[in-house]
């Protein structure tokens, strides 16, 4: 189906086609998308979303089809785990390429880190002539965007090596390189993995600001719908196109599905009546019911063929939960000298939902490890109830043993497990709640896609019939619609439950109240949910802004004698007058001065943030002078 008409498209995809085997990925899909567009791409996990992206992006070729870019248009892929050269330093992946700009940028920024790291007269007479370079070529711009981009990221060690990165590092680090390159079109995968909140909240307001065009694959609802416009939906190898947001696609597909369902229910009915025609058939055949025997045929393969809905079905046996769970005593843990915990203290209760929240690297994860014992606290008591049965999905997922299949994960745990309705399945039909057909049962783990392999762990856990459920970012790598079923089931449990996640929508739907994790080992417990405590951040965050604004007091208006005609000024005025025009240069001049600190703070972010304060205090107060001077020289 054509989209964007009467528009120009940036990239148009017709009648693509593409098959592993027998199986259809898609099958003749046509679509476009213009300049400026950001679409998001939705499918279940295995169905060819990773294929169709790599298609676009000329890694895989089509069976059938054509794929028509824009003259000159330059294009941009971040996978879902990157490849970045291991032996290249963070500085030289992010800065390094044959534009002179980022290379007198890339030397600007080393000669600061070897004048750093190594003060010495060659390095600086190194710095100063990359200084030179940087004014030759204009590079300033983009040394602040650079910076503004890396600290957003939390990417400050700009000398340590590619391979020493964490999984998330690197993401971060590819993400960087892909918003510096600029490009006319961008296809993220998953690009809020690994991302806190505010890391997230300013990835969707930068790009909200870009004129990029964008194919956007994402499980963070809030993040597709604040930021695309368009759904294409790859399901059952059709594609299906959804003009507006994803409330508005959700309502659309629920409409689709409904119709689908009508369509099915008339082809059974029709089936039956046939079936029963068939049967009462004599074995001769004349040429009339030879031609209604084709038919049927033909019907029977329609309904045969029909997707059957391989829904997930999370339908497990809670263990009896009594009333002590977790009691926490004055916990303490610190880290590689960094306080994680400080003194903390809480009793969880039955049935109680809590999300925990915090930026990267404040010790969410070594929390839980501490709750589940993974971990021994420095100091304080973590007691568990006697009846608790703990169930931890961990974020770095399932242990994977080489040649492994599907089904001998599921097996070394239980050859029969127990449902919540009491009845008893094999190991074989709990993979099937979980769509793993017979095939795939069979598959070994490693050949398993993210989303896949995340499942899979899922179903390790419940499996288990826990009544303290502990989840670490369960969403990613989750498509859309197993990730309903699982909020579905979630928002059901009768169990306590922990989860930490970067996924808003995720947490505004499951959790009541919050351990907001805000560093230095402080956690504050907050009554209400996600979006509720984010909008009373924001809004501090305005009021003490107002608070800095409104601190720069503008200078006292003079009374005017009223004798003083129109044209002229008191002698007070005439004094405000010159000592603001001296007031003014003075600070910009201190501006110039800071801006060139700034221009020499290299990595040093803290102090890059103060040098920035300081001067946008600087210049709100050349703004309020040079009001007060306009007024004045009007009547001079």
């Amino acid at each position: 189906m054509a989209t964007n008409t009467g528009t120009v498209n940036i990239l148009s995809v017709e009648h693509l086609t593409k098959s592993f085997g027998e199986r259809y990925l898609f099958k003749d899909i046509t679509f476009g998308i213009s300049k400026g567009q950001k679409v998001a791409l939705v499918a279940r996990n295995g169905s060819g979303k990773t294929t169709l992206m790599n298609i676009l992006m000329g890694r895989e070729s089509p069976d059938e089809g054509i794929i028509t870019w824009r003259k000159g248009v330059s294009k941009i892929f971040l996978e879902q785990d990157p490849t970045l050269p291991p032996d290249k330093t963070a500085l030289e992946t992010v800065l390094y390429s044959d534009d002179p700009v980022q290379q007198a940028l890339y030397r600007y920024e080393k000669a600061l880190l070897n004048q750093e790291e190594q003060p010495s007269d060659a390095h600086l007479e190194a710095l100063q002539q990359a200084i030179s370079d940087m004014d030759a070529h204009q590079a300033w711009d983009l040394e602040s965007r650079v910076k503004e981009i890396l600290a957003k990221l939390n990417i400050t060690q700009l000398d340590q090596p590619v391979r020493s990165l964490s999984g998330g590092q690197k993401k971060r680090l590819a993400l960087a390189c892909a918003l510096l390159a600029e490009p006319d079109f961008m296809v993220l995968d998953e690009p809020t993995n690994h991302l806190d909140y505010e890391m997230i909240e300013w990835l969707e307001e930068y790009l909200q600001r870009t004129n990029l065009s964008l194919l956007l694959v994402t499980h963070d609802r809030y993040f597709l719908d604040r930021l695309c416009d368009q759904i294409i939906e790859l399901d059952e190898d059709s594609l299906y196109t959804y003009n507006g947001n994803y409330e508005y696609y959700l309502e659309k597909r629920e409409d689709r599905a409904a119709n689908q369902a009508s369509e099915q229910d008339k082809a059974r009915n029709l089936f039956r009546r046939e079936l029963e025609w068939i049967r009462r058939q004599p074995k001769a055949r004349t040429t009339k019911s030879k031609a209604r025997i084709d038919s049927f045929s033909d019907l029977e393969d329609k309904v045969k063929n029909k997707r059957l809905e391989e829904d997930l079905t999370l339908n497990v046996k809670m263990t009896r939960i009594g009333s002590k769970i977790l009691d926490l005593k004055k916990v303490s843990k610190s880290y590689e000298g960094k306080t994680i915990i400080k003194g903390f203290s809480y009793v969880f209760k039955r049935g109680e939902r809590i999300g925990i929240v915090g930026k990267n690297g404040v010790g969410k994860t070594t929390f839980l490890n501490m709750l589940m014992g993974v971990t021994e606290p420095d100091g304080g008591k973590i007691e568990i109830g006697e009846t608790i049965v703990p169930g931890y999905f961990r974020q770095d997922g399932l242990e994977i043993k080489p040649h492994h299949r599907v089904i001998d994960v599921i097996k070394e745990i239980a050859e029969v497990i127990v449902l919540a309705d009491g009845n008893k399945v094999s190991a074989q039909q709990f993979l099937q709640l979980f769509q793993f057909d017979y095939y795939k049962q069979q598959t070994p783990v490693e050949k398993l896609s993210g989303g896949e392999r995340r499942r899979l762990h899922l179903a390790t856990v419940l499996m288990k019939n826990p009544n303290l459920l502990i989840l670490d970012e369960p969403t990613n790598d989750l498509d859309l619609l197993t990730l309903n079923i699982l909020e579905d089931f979630l928002v059901h449990y009768p169990g306590c439950l922990i989860i930490v996640s970067h996924d808003r929508y995720f947490l505004d739907k499951l959790v009541d109240h919050l351990f907001i994790f805000s560093g230095n080992g402080e956690i504050n417990d907050y009554n209400g949910n996600y979006r509720q405590w984010r909008e009373e951040q924001l809004e501090k965050e305005r009021s003490a802004r107002e608070t800095k604004e409104n601190s720069v007091p503008a200078p006292k208006k003079q009374d005017t004698p009223n004798d003083t005609a129109k044209g002229q000024l008191s002698f007070a005025e005439r004094k405000e007058y010159n000592k603001l025009e001296k007031e003014i240069a003075d600070h910009e001049n201190e501006i110039s001065k800071l801006e060139n600190e700034l221009a020499s703070a290299g990595s040093d972010f803290p102090k890059i943030e103060q040098i920035s304060q300081k001067i946008g205090k600087l210049r709100e107060a050349i703004d309020t002078k040079t009001d007060r001077w306009l007024e004045l020289a009007e009547r001079a």
